[in-house]
């Protein structure tokens, strides 16, 4: 099989449950079914021996490649070119509203000339560990795991089918304006209608759909289209039987090309939601908030007492997400191991409490009133901010290299308090208010006093440190400080200085990886390049910020979509799409369009 396409060659299609993501020579190479966080069914992105695949494709030598979304849609279109002819790929998956969900839908068409086109459809079900049986009913290939957790999916084609070595495969002609359409779907529900008329029916209303939707951002600046996809790339991420929301839709996809930094990013975040329910929020979108908040209140409830949040949550609230290793999987580009689970979600994050209040707190105020049941929820959280909020712990990055005292989450321990304080006051919500505006100020005075270098003039990444850390850019975020005190001004001269490489920002200090050899050779950090735009916009130099963010801009892939990192030649590394640079992508463009509207630029 072929080496599978860069990360940052692929698109991604959607249901609210689950995506596919379709590489730009029309092979479907990622896909769990029929959640998020479901065993994979294709991931020849990770194993093309191994991994499973749906390829669909004319049979060209070296054709040209272009892929683009229909306009204000997550509807997908690939183009292979040749002088032999030209076929074109529409991909999408129909959501509930649109009358269906769980059907992954390719149709091929020939734009010019006859061609001749072969299509495989080869899963590989649990993770590629687990066999499957195939059975043919007319057009229609079911093919069944083998094992417990049996799954059972059903190919129907327009075109007729034949099955070899455990994989469905057609092979056919196409003339000009001719097309052939494939849906696979759960085959343990009853059967729906043939491929083509479902395929023409679920598309307009699908298209529809998201239309609809986008239909009603609010954002009108200078970056609409950007914007835009964006928000529908952050849709695609909240699940819709949960409201919760993942990181990434992705596993095992490497921070460093042959590196052992391969994570599992398919989980809700309880820092990564709240600040992307914030930026839909901004766009306009609060029944997405709702519907996190509801998420979010029951995991309070299952919080015993003394204790807080954990840092992230299965989709569906569950608590353990124990790390396994994919041993089987050879890994991107050689990148090993492959993990599924995630080992971090037990650890010490203080600063998710700061998070979660700080959307909570938008969402009281700009979507609707939150319940007096939720505030007897947030109360023991701010509680226990102000038990806790001295303690070390393994940060925002988590880097399994021990806790410390960092001042990000110090900062977002007193975004916490200071939130909740907010919120009581607004609504008149009993609480121990002089308490916790002690506690508020407190921290305070604690940041000024152990995390501001007089030495360095900046804010230091840790208690004792001499370095700076692009979590920091966070502070006049928040409103901790002042976008134009000369303290902050200082600091974004040295972050400036230290972190930022042709306009793209290192999460940390070079000098301070803890001699981690794969960190040395990491990438630069997308969300953090955005948020560096949004302080020089808010601290007074719009043109710059603007200079920043759209050269960041053309670092995203040929679709606007952007994965964790940038690797040294401009390539995309980490879980891809990235919801949190996404997200920053929205703050920053709203951040500059209004600094640059107030000094008419």
């Amino acid at each position: 099989m072929a080496t599978p396409e860069p990360i940052e060659n692929h698109g991604i299609i959607g249901d609210l449950n689950t995506i596919a993501l379709v590489a730009l020579d029309g092979t479907i190479d990622f896909f769990c079914f029929p959640r998020f966080d479901s065993p994979s069914v294709f991931a020849s992105l990770l194993d093309p021996e191994r991994g499973g695949s749906f390829q669909l494709s004319p049979e060209f030598e070296n054709p040209k490649r272009k892929q683009l979304y229909l306009p204000d849609s997550n509807h997908l279109l690939t183009r292979l070119l040749s002088s032999e002819g030209v076929v074109e790929i529409s991909d999408f998956m129909p959501v509930e509203e649109a009358g269906s969900a769980n059907n992954l839908v390719r149709r091929i068409k020939s734009v010019r000339g006859e061609n001749s086109v072969r299509m495989v459809c080869a899963p590989r079900f649990n993770y590629g560990r687990s066999s499957h049986r195939c059975e043919k009913h007319g057009n229609d290939v079911v093919f069944t795991s083998e094992g417990p957790d049996r799954t059972v999916l059903r190919l129907h084609s327009s075109v007729p089918l034949k099955i070899e070595n455990g994989d469905a495969v057609a092979q056919f002609r196409l003339r000009a304006d001719e097309t052939a359409s494939f849906v696979l779907e759960d085959g343990s529900r009853e059967r729906g209608c043939n491929a083509h008329d479902f395929v023409s029916e679920s598309f307009k209303r699908t298209l529809d759909f998201w239309r609809n939707w986008i239909g009603h951002c609010q954002y009108h600046g200078r970056w609409r289209e950007t914007v835009r996809r964006s928000a529908l790339t952050l849709k695609l991420l909240v699940s819709k039987q949960f409201g919760s929301l993942v990181a990434a839709p992705t596993f095992g996809l490497p921070e460093v090309i042959g590196g052992s930094q391969n994570w599992d990013y398919r989980y809700a975040w309880i820092r990564d939601s709240a600040f992307t329910i914030y930026a839909l929020m901004r766009l306009g979108y609060t029944e997405e908030a709702a519907a996190f908040n509801r998420w979010i209140e029951d995991r309070c409830h299952e919080v015993a007492a003394g204790r807080s949040l954990q840092i992230m949550y299965g989709i569906d609230g569950r608590h353990d997400l124990t790390e396994q290793i994919l041993d089987h999987f050879s890994g991107y580009a050689g990148s090993r191991p492959v993990r599924i689970g995630n080992g971090a979600y037990d650890q010490l994050q203080l600063d998710i409490q700061g998070e979660l209040l700080d959307s909570v707190y938008l969402y009281d105020r700009w979507g609707a009133p939150i319940s007096h049941g939720m505030w007897k929820c947030l109360v023991p959280l701010v509680d226990w901010v102000g038990e806790h909020w001295e303690e070390a712990d393994e940060g925002i990055w988590e880097t399994r290299h021990g806790a410390q005292q960092f001042l990000y989450s110090r900062l977002m321990c007193w975004v916490a308090v200071d939130r909740g304080v907010r919120i009581a006051r607004a609504r008149s919500f009993p609480a121990p208010l002089a308490k916790w505006i002690e506690t508020r100020d407190r921290i305070f005075q604690d940041i000024y006093a152990h995390f501001w270098n007089e030495k360095k003039q900046a804010f230091v990444q840790r208690k004792g440190a001499s370095v700076v850390d692009a979590s920091t850019l966070l502070m006049p975020l928040v409103k901790f400080i002042s976008p134009t005190d000369p303290q902050w001004l200082s600091t974004l001269k040295m972050i400036g200085e230290r972190l930022v490489d042709d306009s793209l920002v290192h999460r940390y200090d070079g000098c301070d990886k803890s001699g981690d050899p794969e960190l040395a050779r990491e990438g630069t950090f997308n969300m953090c390049t955005f948020w560096y735009a949004e302080c020089l916009a808010r601290g007074g130099d719009p043109l710059q910020g603007r200079y920043i963010f759209e050269k960041m801009l053309g670092y995203g892939n040929h679709l606007g979509l952007f994965g964790e990192q940038t690797g040294a030649t401009g390539e995309q590394l980490g879980n891809f799409p990235q919801a949190f640079t996404h997200l920053g992508l929205i703050s920053a463009a709203y951040a500059l369009d209004r600094a640059l509207n107030a000094t008419d630029v």
